[in-house]
């Protein structure tokens, strides 16, 4: 009697197919990660939305007046790399519910709309079993800051630094120099030069990490066209 039980080739046995009930419950599984990563996607639009209502009111209080100070300008540079981090952070949870959805749609959905056979011996379910299992990361915070910049905070950051140099360009008067422009980049008791070169650096530095991370994402996809991937993300 024991020889003829579903469960007599042991717990080692290999699965190569679900039933309509397993289906099910792996069709409203991909339903409940897609819906975590619309929410977690909808919460990065609220940190760049933040962004740029904070770059909009800085632009609005320098340029209100010729005699305006520029100094709103830079401190909201100090806001927009906080929200940017925020941002990175949430990204990164948004990833792995996005991850999770994407391995459903390639090794669930696709295989079994395209010739009905969901490929279970290639263990892709085992994969996101053990993602469920062991919960992580799938791309790391350097990597998460350099997409968000490529998407959008590369252009917010541009936007403040070419506004920043369009002021003092402009207001009082237009710059008839660059010793001039120097002279009005003044804050305080921080001179104008050191404000530049800082600016220079601060735009170069995000651009690397947005650089930096494409070419990590475009080796990335490489090496998954080369090999079968193992991994998530």
């Amino acid at each position: 009697m024991d020889s003829e039980t579903p469960h007599a080739a042991g717990p080692s046995a290999e699965r190569k197919s679900l039933d309509a009930a397993e289906i099910g419950a792996v069709a409203h599984l991909y339903r409940g990660e897609v819906y975590r990563s619309t929410i977690w996607r909808t919460r990065l639009d609220t940190t760049t939305n933040w962004a740029v209502v904070t770059l909009g009111v800085a632009l609005s209080i320098s340029f209100s007046s010729p005699e305006a100070s520029p100094l709103p300008l830079v401190l909201v540079g100090v806001l927009i790399i906080l929200f940017l981090m925020l941002e990175a952070r949430r990204y990164r949870y948004f990833n792995v519910w996005r991850a999770r959805a994407r391995w459903l749609e390639t090794h669930f959905y696709a295989p079994l709309l395209y010739d009905g056979d969901l490929h279970m011996e290639e263990n892709w379910q085992k994969v996101l079993a053990q993602d469920y299992l062991h919960p992580r990361y799938h791309v790391s915070l350097m990597i998460a800051i350099g997409r968000r910049i490529r998407r959008n905070y590369l252009w917010i950051l541009l936007i403040q630094s070419l506004a920043f140099c369009v002021k003092i360009s402009v207001h009082p008067t237009p710059v008839e120099s660059f010793h001039q422009a120097l002279d009005r980049a003044d804050v305080g008791p921080i001179p104008g030069e050191f404000l530049i070169i800082t600016g220079i650096f601060y735009i170069l530095c995000w651009s690397l990490i947005a650089i930096w991370s494409y070419r990590a994402d475009v080796s990335r996809a490489s090496h998954r066209g080369r090999e079968k991937s193992e991994s998530m993300g």
